[in-house]
């Protein structure tokens, strides 16, 4: 395989093999009573591939596939035909025995298969784990990782890790929040720039600057205790150079390439509208597909067999290992939709509850809809993607825009009913991702100025429409940062309070400034007041032209009905409640959820400058 990096000018080294005879093992265990039962094993070491491999008690090996590196195998077993828990993988050369590995299949958890996943009825907090909150300075910098602590670097990682983030549980349930996103924690050990985790180096490990799989797997176990859930941020488009597999790959079309020498790389062009552009020339779709996001990504290749196996039983491995309560899938249009399709459907075959979103960057919702499982505008592309949940990137897009500009016939609040007007076009619209920030945008409290008016319309409107909300961490309490100015590292600042040398600890409601608590009670009392709200989960949604840069919507089912307003005007407004006498019939009176006061649903509603009004409805 060395040839092929002589070839290509990737900075991609060359592995230095031990002499063992077999290195790695993965997946390293597996479970029996898997829907699917074919599992392929990868066995790893120094040609490996010309010794003789068996099972012991007599497993037959369904398929072993050798391939052009011969330091790989792939060994394919039926699951159901092994009737014992263990059983061993011999290395043998005539008949000198080289290694063996003890194979373990696991039993799984009762009701495993029916595992609960994040749903409308969830608020999704997404945290930056090396950003949150440092619970075990021990592990910070690790010697056989190559990226140290330093928390004085911008881009630097600063020792956020799993303990951290265990210890905020409190914090993270008292605010509302029902579901955890963490991005990456799997090892991540590029040279720099490695605290964002996309840059995966194994997926079968999470990076010991975060902590142990053990460790992992309490995080999730101790979300579960609190009818909370932990989503994995899954990445299949794209690798780091450091990882050991690229180091050595198993077959050149592994990864994408663009010819020899200096044309091995490519980025990409990040054009994914040609994933359904019927008219795209095929150079265009190449390259916003095969191209790679930066020479440390190399562009992973899902066309190939071994390749999706491999990245399928992976998702499925920390699904049962971890008891995951769903995936959000990083970069989604950039990889092969048929292959996704498939990775996709292995999945939720295997757990049919479970969730997985797939940011889908794109900002029309005819292309975004496209890519949610059973779309008609996927269908008229002849593609289903069985992907259950998108992100709805046309509201987020539209929601600043809506915030800022001066009313006019298309301006203003009227951008954020017409991103509801295509709502048709989603096959399942309670199950979109619904924000307005998150850790590659713009922070929201930027914008406009850490201006709390500003945070609670957004707040209200992401948490009362159709969808499942997700806030970014620190937004709740006015976190700002500049991403034009400061790039990614302003708009992923560390709380204050997460490392024990802060000077305050905003996780404390008591030391709070008045402005982080004016935010922090806002959220706490909305998230916690929808997480018992079905009307608002589930609920139809009656919506009303914008008029004078107020929005009015009712959410509302057999049981309830909530009128949502939101003022986006400079000053107080008067509402004649006859126009929406359609919504209100029967109704006479309503509590304002936030001031818990009550209104009179009489002939008018005052409703202050740049306010939200939430109203719950009585008879």
């Amino acid at each position: 395989m060395k040839t092929i990096y002589a070839a290509l000018a990737l900075s991609i080294a060359s592995v230095s093999f031990s002499q063992k005879t077999l290195e790695k093992v993965e997946p390293a265990f597996w479970w029996k009573g898997m829907k699917n039962p074919e599992l392929q094993i990868l066995v790893y070491g120094k040609n490996i591939a010309n010794n003789d491999i068996s099972l012991s008690d007599g497993i037959q090996i369904k398929d072993l596939q050798k391939v052009e590196n011969p330091n790989y195998v792939f060994i394919t077993v039926n699951t159901n035909e092994i009737n014992v828990p263990r059983f061993t993988i011999n290395i043998k050369k005539a008949k000198k025995n080289l290694g063996s590995y003890v194979y373990e299949l696991k039993q799984r958890e009762a009701g495993s298969a029916n595992r609960e996943s994040f749903t409308s009825k969830d608020v999704m907090y997404l945290i930056m784990p090396d950003r949150f909150a440092n619970g075990d300075e021990k592990n910070d910098s690790r010697p056989e990782l190559t990226e140290k602590a330093d928390r004085k670097l911008p881009n630097g990682r600063h020792g956020g890790d799993l303990k951290g983030i265990i210890n905020n549980l409190d914090y993270i349930q008292d605010l509302g929040a029902t579901a955890v996103w963490l991005t990456p924690v799997n090892e991540d050990n590029e040279k720099v720039y490695s605290y964002h985790g996309y840059a995966q180096t194994d997926l079968y490990k999470i990076d010991a600057r975060y902590g142990t799989n053990e460790e992992y797997r309490t995080l999730s176990r101790e979300l579960n205790k609190r009818n909370m859930k932990l989503v994995m941020d899954y990445v299949t488009n794209h690798w780091g150079t450091s990882h050991w597999m690229i180091k050595d790959l198993p077959t050149k079309d592994w990864i994408h390439w663009f010819g020899d020498g200096d044309e091995g790389f490519k980025r990409s062009n990040y054009k994914t509208t040609t994933q359904f552009d019927t008219n795209a020339s095929d150079i265009d779709k190449k390259y916003a597909l095969d191209g790679w996001f930066d020479k440390t990504m190399p562009d992973i290749n899902q066309k190939n067999p071994l390749v999706l196996k491999y990245l399928t039983q992976n998702a499925i491995w920390w699904i049962e290992y971890a008891e995951l309560g769903g995936f959000r899938v990083d970069t989604y249009p950039y990889n092969d939709k048929e292959a996704m399709a498939k990775w996709a459907k292995a999945i939720t075959d295997e757990y049919p509850k479970f969730n997985i979103v797939g940011e889908t960057w794109l900002y029309t919702a005819g292309q975004i809809s496209a890519w949610q499982k059973n779309s008609k505008t996927g269908e008229a592309a002849g593609y289903n993607s069985y992907l259950p949940s998108v992100m709805d990137f046309m509201l987020f897009a539209d929601m600043p825009k809506a915030l800022k500009e001066k009313e006019s016939w298309n301006t203003g609040m009227i951008k954020i009913y017409d991103s509801f007007t295509s709502d048709f076009l989603y096959p399942d619209i309670n199950n979109v991702l619904v924000f307005f920030e998150n850790h590659d945008t713009e922070r929201w409290n930027e914008i406009f100025n850490a201006d709390p008016k500003a945070y609670k319309m957004a707040l209200t409107m992401i948490s009362t429409v159709r969808g499942i909300p997700q806030i970014y961490y620190g937004s709740e309490i006015g976190m700002r940062g500049n991403k034009e100015k400061g790039g990614d590292a302003d708009i992923r600042r560390d709380f204050p309070g997460g490392w024990k040398s802060d000077q305050q600890n905003a996780f404390n409601p008591s030391e709070q400034t008045s402005e982080q608590k004016e935010f922090f009670q806002f959220t706490k009392k909305l998230l916690n007041w929808r997480k018992g709200k079905d009307v608002i989960h589930s609920g139809k949604t009656k919506n009303y032209v914008p008029q004078n840069n107020v929005f009015t919507y009712f959410r509302y089912n057999w049981d309830e009905s909530v009128m949502v307003i939101i003022n986006n005007n400079e000053k107080d407004q008067t509402l004649d409640l006859k126009r929406f006498e359609e919504s209100l019939k029967g109704f006479s009176r309503g509590k304002d959820v936030i001031s818990e006061k009550e209104i009179a649903i009489q002939n008018n509603i005052i409703v202050p400058a740049k306010t939200p009004l939430i109203i719950e409805l009585k008879k």
